[in-house]
């Protein structure tokens, strides 16, 4: 896994989500309202709403933020529900996209997708045509400024609770484990007051496609651009080596 840290990448996403804040919390707060629903109100007894929130945290999201999502979710039941959409397809010269969204309305949301990759001249495809060239793998990320812990140690610390691999990259360390793993290994960095600049359950691209005409940046930009752009989109997964 080593080799190709995804922090910078991060750090460019977390950028452009201080510039409009409120894209981001839309999307945590849709995932508080699923959590909530489906598990209940209270973290001890939901393990996706404790992930929820810490990935709430990692977005410097407000504790009086996060609690008035968790009451509103869990008293009122004319809510809106939301169902859970999965989109593949292809953006410029092959490349792979996952789109995950969350919506009250699947038509407007189809359409939304279709329209982002046409114009990027892509195209939607049906399931399964990209999801086999990623991996599933719970990922967290730790900027190294922000990690006092011994490199060897924070390793030790990451295996002995189930991790996978531990890499350290340049400007961060970054924890794979298995899906089912992901919340005790995060839970134990949480535990030893360890700070994680992204810790979520993601799709992990097994190889890269690089693009090289100036064309297909920019049409591979617009696509991330308008999926970024639409609320109802809450994950965008892709193989573009950047």
């Amino acid at each position: 896994m080593s080799g190709h840290s995804k922090f910078a990448n991060i750090k460019h996403k977390k950028e452009k989500n201080d510039a409009a804040k409120g894209k981001i919390f839309t999307i945590i707060g849709r995932e508080i309202a699923v959590a909530v629903k489906e598990g209940g109100p209270d973290p001890a007894n939901n393990s996706k709403l404790r992930d929820v929130i810490a990935k709430a945290k990692a977005n410097n999201m407000p504790n009086d933020t996060i609690d008035r999502g968790i009451k509103k979710a869990a008293g009122d039941a004319g809510s809106v529900n939301y169902v859970s959409i999965t989109y593949e397809g292809y953006g410029p010269s092959g490349t792979a996209i996952i789109v995950n969204a969350l919506t009250d309305n699947k038509n407007r949301t189809a359409s939304n997708v279709r329209n982002a990759f046409t114009k990027g001249g892509g195209n939607v495809g049906t399931t399964g045509c990209v999801s086999y060239m990623f991996d599933e793998k719970g990922q967290i990320i730790i900027d190294k400024q922000e990690c006092d812990m011994d490199p060897d140690e924070l390793m030790m610390l990451a295996l002995d609770a189930g991790a996978e691999d531990f890499a350290d990259e340049e400007d961060s360390y970054e924890i794979i484990t298995a899906p089912a793993d992901f919340t005790a290994v995060r839970e134990s960095l949480e535990k030893e007051g360890i700070a994680m600049a992204e810790a979520e359950v993601t799709m992990i691209p097994q190889n890269y496609v690089a693009l090289t005409s100036e064309d297909d940046i920019k049409k591979m930009t617009r696509i991330l651009d308008m999926l970024d752009e639409d609320d109802d989109v809450q994950s965008v997964y892709h193989n573009w080596d950047e």
